[in-house]
């Protein structure tokens, strides 16, 4: 089979495409056929050596992807062949509270990723896609659909008449933003691209901010909430924007933190706002097997699909990545085998 390696050296463009034997899957294992992945940012902070300079190459890297069941492993019993699978992005993690013990369980890293045209995994680390969508659109799910569904609806508990702010308009703001709106909140969507908000808008976004426009977002949220704040706000931003969700907050209300955008490290943090708001601080690592199927099920209730971008083919994964690095996309960024 087909795959992309990180094989030592970091970078896009020292990517590799290599052939591996197809794996066999053993007791409690499945094989998958892979018909599309998606794009996060945690891809690139993998391939560029950012989170793990001291990376186990050959690695497959990208979490996110979809594909057909085509063999079974002794013992197994929650598929069967020809079901439409994805992985979940923390193996080990199935249901309540992380541990530590699960992050060495993250497809893409440490892991073997699913760049690759057949993948093998326990079937535990397996969940049903919704029928409604097509490849591309369930590749989308795993961790920016699970992080906003984690956000949003496990820890927010967003709830009809609230108001939520969304970051930008990548694939966890977009799905946030859908999120929302199914649970009846107002949202209100930042950006720097006015044509991204009026396509934000269209899918059901409230009010949009240019915030290059106003750099001060965050009081013009306080106006649109009649000076009480947002209830729950989506931080992708982190160094730059945290203090000014901390600002636009009501009290008592909610920040997950979800990114970091235009850095890790903030600095000054506004520590008497945040406690004259009372301000709870979430930090959302996406999430477990049971939100997955929570959320599986929630979006085919109600018939949502996730915006994608743009679709490449495997053979243009390189450039597909380098596409995704531009940060020009509103939503997601898919790869199709």
């Amino acid at each position: 089979m087909k795959v992309y390696e990180i094989q030592g050296a970091f970078g896009i463009d020292q990517l590799k495409e290599v052939e591996r034997p197809v794996l066999v899957p053993g007791p409690g294992e499945v094989s998958i056929k892979m018909r599309a992945v998606s794009l996060n940012s945690r891809d690139l902070g993998v391939i560029d050596g950012f989170y793990n300079p001291e990376l186990n190459a050959p690695l497959i890297p990208v979490s996110d992807g979809v594909g057909e069941v085509v063999a079974l492993g002794e013992g197994t019993a929650r598929f069967k062949l020809g079901d439409r699978v994805s992985g979940i992005f923390t193996q080990s993690w199935i249901s309540g509270e992380a541990t530590r013990d699960n992050w060495v369980s993250t497809l893409g890293s440490p892991l073997d990723g699913m760049l690759a045209e057949y993948a093998v995994l326990p079937e535990g680390g397996l969940v049903r896609v919704p029928d409604h969508l097509t490849d591309e659109e369930a590749a989308a799910l795993p961790c920016a659909g699970v992080t906003a569904w984690h956000a949003i609806a496990e820890e927010g508990k967003v709830k009809a008449g609230d108001t939520v702010v969304v970051q930008g308009t990548g694939g966890v703001s977009l799905f946030a933003l859908q999120f929302a709106k199914l649970h009846g909140a107002a949202v209100i969507i930042t950006s720097s691209s006015d044509e991204k908000l009026q396509r934000a808008k269209e899918l059901g976004a409230d009010f949009g901010i240019n915030y290059k426009q106003t750099p001060e977002w965050d009081k013009v949220v306080l106006e649109l909430t009649g000076g009480r704040g947002a209830d729950h706000i989506v931080d992708l931003g982190g160094s730059a924007t945290l203090n000014k969700s901390i600002a636009a907050l009501r009290v008592g209300g909610q920040i997950s933190m979800v990114g970091g955008l235009s850095g890790y490290q903030v600095d000054g943090f506004a520590i008497i706002p945040a406690i004259l708001r009372r301000a709870r601080l979430q930090a959302i690592n996406v999430g477990s097997r049971d939100m997955f199927e929570t959320m599986n099920r929630a979006i085919e209730q109600n018939g949502l699909r996730p915006v994608v971008d743009r679709v490449f083919p495997f053979e243009r994964a390189v450039e597909a990545l380098h596409y995704f690095a531009e940060g020009s996309y509103f939503g997601k960024i898919c790869i199709k085998f």
